[in-house]
């Protein structure tokens, strides 16, 4: 028997939730896969289509949308939304509603034990590197190498990791 949910969450039915997955109140979960371990803190919503990887925090008021895989062990601090749509409208040009062929779909990466600390915004189609970190409150509108620290509006690298030789003993 499935463990009871907490008052106010909404799971649809294709969700994908492993073992040990804590859902705080107020998440909204459709279409997505969360696997084993992962926490997810109240007013957090993950669309159809998001992958979110074992061991990870998501804290409160973040947003995860459609084309988004977060791999494990990531930090995503509160507030934190993905975009996923470069070019957003709600009609085409001849003013009718847009539906799901009507535009592009960017995916976005984050890698394994990442940290994405709250307020941040990321843009579609970028990957964040294993192990890098961004700052609060960044825009990520490129490519984060592993390792990194990036911060700024837009988000700028601030540091790399110490660049290890595999010649040095």
């Amino acid at each position: 028997m499935a463990p009871a949910l907490p008052a106010n969450v909404c799971v649809a039915g294709d969700v994908k939730l492993g073992a040990d997955v804590r859902l705080a109140p107020f998440v909204n979960l459709y279409g997505c896969e969360i696997r084993e371990g992962t926490r997810l803190g109240a007013f957090v919503e993950v669309q159809r289509g998001a992958r979110i990887g074992a061991r990870c925090k998501i804290s409160s008021h973040s947003f995860v949308c459609s084309g988004v895989e977060i791999e494990d062990e990531v930090f995503i601090g509160h507030g934190v939304i993905f975009i996923n749509d470069r070019y957003p409208r709600a009609v085409n040009s001849d003013g009718t509603p847009q539906r799901d062929g009507d535009w592009t779909l960017e995916k976005t990466v984050v890698r394994r034990g990442a940290s994405i600390g709250s307020g941040a915004v990321i843009m579609c189609g970028v990957e964040i590197g294993a192990g890098a970190l961004v700052a609060a409150g960044a825009l990520v509108t490129r490519d984060v190498p592993a390792g990194a620290t990036v911060l700024g509006m837009p988000a700028r690298l601030r540091g790399l990791p110490p660049r290890i030789d595999p010649e040095q003993p």
